[in-house]
Parts: C-alpha cells; structure tokens; sequence
C-alpha cells in the first residue's frame, strides 16, 4: 500500500541561515528507511536553499529511481514564455536531478492563472513532459472552489491538485477546504495535502484543546490527528508535513507507517477542538512567508502574528519579549504603509493591514 506521508521541504533544520545538512541527511535517512519516499519543494522555500539541499543531502546520496521529487513553478521567477524553460532547466540544477515526477504550477488563484495561461505555462509544462523530463503536470491552489473548478474544466491536462487542508480550515470560508477537495474528487484529480497542521497552530494547541485530546487516553502527539484527518479521506494522495527536525520525523513516522483512519472517538474531539480554537479567536496565519517578500517596510509579518497568537491564544507572557526580537532588525506593525501588497499574496485571504494595526496596538 502506497504510503501517504510526504515530506514538505519548505521548513527545514536550520543552522541561522542555512539548512543544518547533518540534521536534514538524517532525517531523509530515517524516511527512506521506513518505506516512504516522496519530497516536495519550490525554489521560493528558503530563498533557494531547499532546493540545493534536495541536491546535496537527497540526490547525491540516493537513486533517481528511489524516490519522487515534485518541485514547482512559481509566478514570481518568469514574465513571459520564454522565461519559463531556463528557470526550469535551473531548477534541475538546483535539485541535482534530471526530471520531476512532479511539476506543479504554484499558488493558483483568480488572478494568478491569468499570467500562467497568457505566458503558455502549461503548453511548456506539456512540452516538458513530452521530453521526459516532467512525468505529471500538477497545480498548487489558493482560492474558493469555483475557481478550482473552472481551472480543472479548462485544463484537462492538470493530473493532480495540491490544496490546503486541515480540521481547522476544513469548513472555514476563506480556505474552503472541504469545498476544494470536493471539485477535487468531481473531476478525479488526486489530493496533494498542504498545511494539514496550519503551520503548526495543530501541533501547539492550546491548553482547552489539549484536555479534549488528552480525554481520549491514547497518549498520541497533537500533531498526529491533524495529519491523520487529512490522510483519512479518500482520493488523499499525500499529505506534506513540513517537517524541521528529526523529532518531528520520528513522531510523523509512527503512525503514517501503518496508517490507521481516525475512529469516530477522534473525530468527536476535533470538531470539540475546532469549536474550541474559534472562540480563542487567533490570527489564521500559517507562516508561509510569501507576504514579506513584497514588503517595502520589511515587516517581519508572520512572526509578529505569532507573538500575537501567543499572547491572546496561550496568554504567554514572552510575547512581547519575542516581539521586541522580531522587531530589531525588522520593522514594527505600526510601520505598515498599507500599501497591500502582502494581502495579493497572502493564501489565507488576511486582512493583514487591519491585522497590523490590532497587532501594534497590543505590543506598541
């Protein structure tokens, strides 16, 4: 039986600013070792650096045919069609391999595929595979399930569909993830699962949550019924755990290995949790860092949200400690411009200029 955990490489070991290989060689070890074997990455994932550690610590040390590597085409890194095949052709060199198994059109949404289809993206994306050197043509998706679906309606040739999908997001009306995997299944395209524990908001609950969990008696880490809801439903290809430590590994590794759906028992809990995490009424935010790109202010955004969650969610008295470090060498939430740019990029659909404002009230 094909086994469901995938190992997300946008969250790595980190040694400061560069991936701690020692850690990372380890962990791919202890993967591949327990029978799994799909790694997942985008050349934005650490500025670069997933990519060559895939090629230091991956490719250099297995066989191509040991495992399967999906990398992606992101909409900052071409402007017309002629950029798409170089960058693709970099992308082999960064990643040390010679084709993708998979190769996905990142972070789709209404306005985003414009720009795909404008610059032929997906004619090249055919043309590549045509070649060998792209086995599947994929997407990567941030938007309501209408647009999904009048994607898949015009892109017959989509193979797969990665989405956000987790017990938190699964009714929510901004990430829709039930909605998604729905047109999903309509139209008989696997489910890659992103964010299945909201970067990591389902693996650090609050105490409320715990005690629901810790009810059941099973002595089993938060994170594992976040990641065992996902892989629970049908037409779940993989479920990505962006995993950044051997720890995390390990744990993830326990129950994926022989993978056990949740009992009814389980899901009793969640929907008791997810009633619970609404009325503690956090930022949604999943630390994906693709609104600090564009920042003019270089406004450490994700992590100002987090001192934020911490203080109101865990009423954690470091917060504002932490705060303080964010804020040193980057800029404070009162210093937002409002310019808007990191709501055009933000997956969550967050007001974030409004979200700043609540946040330096609370710390500035």
């Amino acid at each position: 039986m094909e086994k469901k955990l995938g190992f997300g490489c946008m969250r790595l070991p980190m040694n400061g600013e560069e991936v701690n290989y020692e850690e990372f060689n380890q962990m791919i070890d202890y993967y591949m070792e327990h029978g799994f074997h799909y790694f997942d990455t985008a050349h934005g994932y650490l500025n670069g650096k997933s990519e060559t550690a895939i090629r230091d610590c991956l490719a250099s040390r297995y066989p191509r045919e040991s495992f399967v590597l999906t990398d992606k085409l992101t909409f900052h890194y071409f402007e017309k069609r002629e950029d798409i095949r170089p960058f693709f052709e970099n992308q082999l060199k960064w990643t040390g391999v010679d084709y993708f198994d998979y190769y996905l059109m990142h972070a789709l949404s209404r306005e985003r595929i414009q720009k795909y289809e404008d610059c032929g993206a997906f004619e090249v994306a055919q043309e590549l595979k045509q070649e060998g050197k792209i086995k599947h043509i994929g997407i990567s998706f941030h938007d309501t399930a209408d647009v999904l679906e009048e994607i898949l309606k015009n892109h017959p040739e989509i193979e797969i569909v990665q989405i956000q999908f987790n017990y938190l997001d699964f009714n929510d009306a901004n990430v829709q993830s039930k909605k998604l995997y729905e047109v999903c299944q309509k139209y008989e395209k696997p489910v890659l699962v992103m964010e299945p524990v909201k970067g990591g908001t389902l693996a650090n609950l609050p105490d409320e949550a715990k005690t629901v969990l810790n009810q059941l008696g099973e002595n089993k880490s938060e994170a594992s019924y976040a990641i065992r809801f996902a892989a629970s439903f049908d037409g779940v290809f993989k479920v990505l755990s962006g995993m950044s430590s051997l720890e995390q590994m390990k744990d993830n590794v326990s129950y994926m290995e022989e993978f056990e759906p949740l009992k009814d028992e389980e899901y009793a809990a969640i929907a008791s949790i997810v009633e619970t995490m609404k009325k503690l009424g956090g930022i949604p935010c999943t630390a994906c860092r693709y609104c600090t790109e564009g920042c003019p202010m270089n406004i450490a955004i994700p992590d100002l949200f987090s001192c934020y969650n911490a203080k109101k969610q865990f009423d954690d008295w470091n917060a504002k400690f932490y705060y303080s470090i964010h804020t040193k060498t980057n800029a404070p939430a009162s210093a937002c411009i409002k310019c808007g740019q990191c709501e055009n990029a933000c997956p969550q659909k967050l007001e974030i200029r409004a979200l700043l404002e609540k946040v330096a009230k609370e710390f500035e």
